[in-house]
């Protein structure tokens, strides 16, 4: 596995091309969004940066992970939310303008969180190890995450048209290649991966559960209405576990950090789904005198689904 070219250089390629069609998909008004109505914002970045990363911390502690294994949980929780969470958001009614603006914004804050939550966790579990996020692989983080971000909004600028042809083939790309990279990391150490998985696996789908909980009782007891709830709990939950993978098999060469990343690849989309099921059946009448939430600032609310 730690020779392999789809890891060392097939996986920063894709994930280079997965980051640029996120890109395409945004403009500046998502930025400028924050400045606008920034609570809500502030509210889903604060549960999904510092409550986040505790809450997998308290995991890995509990569940006495393996160090790198518990690495890879902090790893986990330090990545930006995936794209596939605004589709989420949007078939069980959230406010979808919500998601792309924290998408947008965790992207760029993620070249800081991950290098710095992922070296923390290092510090304190792989005691004596040798992996970690120098200044070299932090200036690769950048590169894989940010750059084609920006990339992708540049040609958005400069040809709309050809972005909104591109989104729907990149978001088919990019879940092919997450099931690739997940079932090959599994198949190429199964005899070691097997035993990785039993260790993690239970904290991983709790992980995922609490996650999606937390970000939508998190929303809600901060008085934030019931689509931005359910967006926030969707962002919050549903994670680009490329990115996470491709620092974990790339950047830090590990495929024991890898492990509960693809694990949660596997188990939050299920969990997700039946999630925002549950959420939508039992708060269709909760909302009665809550502020209506905008589809985008100053748009008419979009009806439930």
């Amino acid at each position: 596995m730690k020779d392999s070219a789809l890891i060392s250089i097939g996986l920063p390629i894709a994930l280079a091309i997965i980051m640029c069609g996120l890109g395409l998909s945004l403009t500046p008004g998502d930025f400028v969004r924050v400045l606008r109505s920034p609570r809500a914002v502030v509210i889903a970045l604060v549960l999904q940066i510092l409550i986040l990363p505790a809450i997998a911390f308290g995991l890995a502690v509990a569940f006495e992970l393996p160090p790198l294994i518990a690495v890879g949980i902090m790893l986990l929780a330090a990545s930006p939310g995936g794209t596939t969470a605004n589709l989420l958001s949007h078939l069980f009614g959230g406010d979808v303008a919500l998601n792309v603006t924290l998408t947008a914004v965790n992207s760029v804050l993620a070249v800081v969180t991950i290098p710095v939550v992922t070296n923390l966790a290092i510090d304190h579990f792989d005691s004596g190890g040798t992996l970690g996020l120098q200044f070299a692989k932090i200036v690769q983080v950048i590169a894989i995450v940010l750059i084609p971000v920006l990339i992708g909004m540049a040609i958005r600028h400069v040809a709309p048209a050809f972005a909104a042809r591109a989104d729907k083939p990149v978001r088919i790309f990019s879940i092919a290649v997450l099931f690739v990279v997940t079932v090959g990391a599994l198949i190429s150490e199964r005899e070691n991966a097997l035993d990785c998985v039993r260790q993690a696996g239970g904290a991983v789908t709790l992980f995922c559960a609490l996650s999606l909980t937390i970000g939508y009782l998190g929303a809600r007891l901060l008085r934030l209405d019931d689509r931005q709830a359910i967006a926030t709990s969707m962002e919050v939950g549903v994670h680009n576990t490329t990115v996470a993978l491709t620092i974990a098999l790339s950047v830090l060469d590990s495929i024991d950090v890898a492990i509960p990343i693809a694990v949660y690849s596997i188990v939050m989309y299920p969990l997700a789904a039946i999630f925002g099921w549950v959420v939508t059946r039992t708060s269709s009448g909760d909302d009665q005198g809550m502020p209506t939430a905008t589809a985008s600032h100053g748009g008419a609310a979009a009806p439930r689904r």
